[in-house]
């Protein structure tokens, strides 16, 4: 347990230090900033965009949770292990004591911590931006709704991110492996939105779960059925993935 933990202190420590974070960040606050300035204009022109606090942070996972969050995800995956192999520094973790198994899950739980991170982060500003322009409208289970829906989303996103990791097992360039990841996620939200009879099957589609936690009406079965379907997904694309990755050469 002392190895993972320390294997998974390091990979945290290598993810946080690339310069790709600090992009990351940078976007992240833009968009934000860019959303609010937009609904404030339109304000302005008598649109009622959002009327309460709480309504801004749920519209800015709305709309990242389907953009950007798995695209961020997909880049620091596709760096934890396709870039790794592609630069040869996946020898430098490999001498370590620790089982390639242990790794694995070292660099999965790094991705899991980025992408709760970023969940949490997102969270506070746009709540932050919230309350600052209209402060008099929070309320307690405004606040509780939030923070559900942006916990929830965290198992969608690592589903996709075990499909990205599948890929940087079985594709020696990370370059492909990211417009390849990029370019099934375009195919999979689509056809997703088309064949909507279908949709449970798409995995994109699950990126609005948090919907279905903050519903007037909340339906339970339907929450248990998509959340077994991401578990399934889970499952197999983890044990294909590490599969792959304790077979390959470096």
């Amino acid at each position: 347990m002392q190895g993972f933990r320390a294997a998974l202190t390091n990979e945290i420590e290598k993810m946080y230090k690339k310069s790709k974070m600090t992009v990351i960040l940078i976007i992240s606050v833009a968009v934000i900033a860019i959303g609010k300035f937009a609904s404030m204009g339109m304000s302005s022109f008598g649109v009622g965009v959002f009327n309460k606090s709480t309504a801004f942070p749920m519209s800015v996972l709305l709309v990242l949770a389907n953009t950007l969050l798995p695209l961020f995800t997909a880049l620091i995956a596709t760096d934890l292990f396709s870039g790794e192999f592609s630069h040869n520094t996946m020898k430098i973790s490999m001498t370590r004591p620790i089982s390639r198994f242990k790794l694995f899950s070292a660099k999965m739980g790094a991705i899991t911590f980025f992408a709760f991170a970023n969940l949490m982060s997102v969270m506070l500003l746009s709540i932050i931006v919230g309350l600052i322009c209209n402060f008099s409208s929070i309320t307690f289970t405004g606040i509780i709704r939030i923070v559900v829906s942006y916990l929830v989303t965290l198992i969608p996103i690592m589903v996709i991110a075990l499909v990205v990791v599948f890929l940087s097992n079985i594709i020696k360039s990370s370059t492909a492996v990211f417009f390849l990841s990029v370019m099934l996620y375009i195919i999979s939200y689509f056809m997703g939105t088309f064949f909507s009879q279908y949709s449970s099957i798409f995995i994109t589609s699950m990126l609005g779960w948090h919907t279905h936690w903050i519903a007037n009406e909340i339906l339970f079965a339907k929450i248990i059925r998509e959340f077994l379907i991401m578990l399934g997904y889970g499952i197999i694309f983890f044990t294909a993935g590490y599969y792959f990755f304790d077979k390959r050469d470096l």
